[in-house]
């Protein structure tokens, strides 16, 4: 099954309450944290987080964008989320580790995540305890970002390799999906797909959802 994962960051805050409401059809809310320090700009953290919580009972998909996301942790699981993903790029090995044991330990989903330049292979250290892995498909930090293509043999590779090993878990593509991209990235093996602007323009965002699952 396809998963469309609306990402707040293009949604209207002075309206954000009904914005998540039109895309509850959706499977997941995903929710990017960025401090200005790992990635080029500055979204928001914890209090936004406990306030969507309240709004909704969608999945939170939390993507933590951040440097030493390990010491955050505990604080965005109480704060809400279902999903904790974090770079591969911003931890040490042994904190990777722990920080998805402890993810696990609070009853969450850990996801890791990699930039365009970082290779599939930095994840498979980890892959085997994952609930999610997810590809960027443009540099993180600003949304509304053309898809690099360069990274749908990145995609095949990790889905031949979760395949083969048996594993559940599940393969997460975010940055310049339109219908014509998340063809492109279904085909290529991801079966969650994150999605912005090309979502938030539309005026039906229920139907643009199902184009998305069925490109």
């Amino acid at each position: 099954m396809i998963k469309i994962a609306p990402s707040i960051l293009a949604a209207d805050f002075t309206k954000l309450g009904y914005d998540i409401e039109s895309v509850s059809s959706a499977d997941y809310l995903h929710f990017d944290v960025m401090d200005g320090v790992f990635v080029p700009n500055i979204s928001f953290g914890i209090p936004v987080l406990e306030s969507v919580r309240k709004a909704t009972d969608m999945i939170l998909d939390v993507h933590l964008m951040i440097e030493n996301p390990s010491r955050y942790i505990t604080k965005f699981a109480k704060a809400g989320a279902d999903i904790i993903t974090f770079h591969v790029e911003a931890e040490t090995h042994d904190n990777t580790l722990r920080a998805i044991n402890e993810i696990h330990k609070l009853g969450k989903k850990a996801g890791l995540s990699i930039k365009p330049d970082t290779p599939a292979k930095n994840l498979l250290p980890y892959i085997d305890s994952l609930d999610l892995a997810l590809v960027m498909t443009v540099e993180p930090g600003y949304g509304g970002q053309m898809f690099i293509s360069t990274m749908l043999p990145k995609i095949k590779e990790l889905r031949d390799v979760i395949n083969n090993k048996g594993i559940n878990c599940e393969l997460e593509v975010d940055g310049g999906i339109n219908p014509k991209t998340a063809k492109q990235c279904i085909e290529a093996g991801a079966n969650v797909l994150v999605t912005g602007y090309d979502l938030f323009n539309m005026a039906d965002r229920a139907a643009h959802i199902t184009k998305l699952r069925n490109p």
